[in-house]
């Protein structure tokens, strides 16, 4: 029956969307650490541009941002997004954004959204949603090999071509108010 699920799909921030590819458990220092000015100041992820706005429209509107942090971080995000147009260069609604403390919490979130394909740097992340999320795919680089509940993508292109390889294109979903 997963296959009449509805695909909606669930997208890391930090070294997924933001902050490139860093070795396997390297910290973006600038945007933890740094002040407003340096957060708003990293880069995102190469091929994020190009690609979300595809995979979004392939879902059909029906994507989330899920973010592990703090309240600090939370400010930092929200204000990266919004100083580099994310939410109009991609097309993902600017309400589907989701924070949580813990990553293990990301599997709330994508158990209440219905998340059925998710893209994280993390392989806890993705343990922790493997019962939940049934396409699960590990970005960028990475220690040794991946468990073969994973699906490796060491970056944007090739996540969108394994994820688009598992989904149809969607409809755009009906007309709801917006968000505020």
């Amino acid at each position: 029956m997963e296959q009449l699920r509805e695909p909606r799909l669930g997208v890391d921030f930090g070294r997924v969307i933001q902050g490139g590819a860093l070795a396997p458990g390297g910290a973006d220092t600038a945007f933890l650490d740094g002040g407003m000015a340096a957060a708003l100041a990293s880069p995102a992820n190469e091929g994020v541009f190009e690609v979300l706005p595809e995979l979004v429209a392939r879902f059909g509107g029906r994507a989330w941002i899920i973010s592990k942090c703090g309240d600090q971080v939370r400010r930092k995000t929200l204000a990266w997004l919004d100083h580099h147009d994310f939410y109009e260069r991609t097309g993902l609604p600017r309400g589907n954004v989701r924070f949580c403390r813990k990553r293990a919490d990301k599997a709330g979130h994508c158990a209440e959204l219905g998340i059925t394909h998710m893209v994280d740097d993390r392989l806890d992340v993705l343990r922790a949603v493997r019962e939940v999320v049934p396409y699960r795919f590990l970005f960028g680089p990475q220690k040794g090999p991946a468990p073969d509940w994973v699906r490796p993508v060491p970056d944007w292109a090739a996540a969108a071509e394994l994820i688009s390889a598992d989904t149809p294109a969607a409809r755009p979903r009906s007309a709801t108010p917006r968000s505020r």
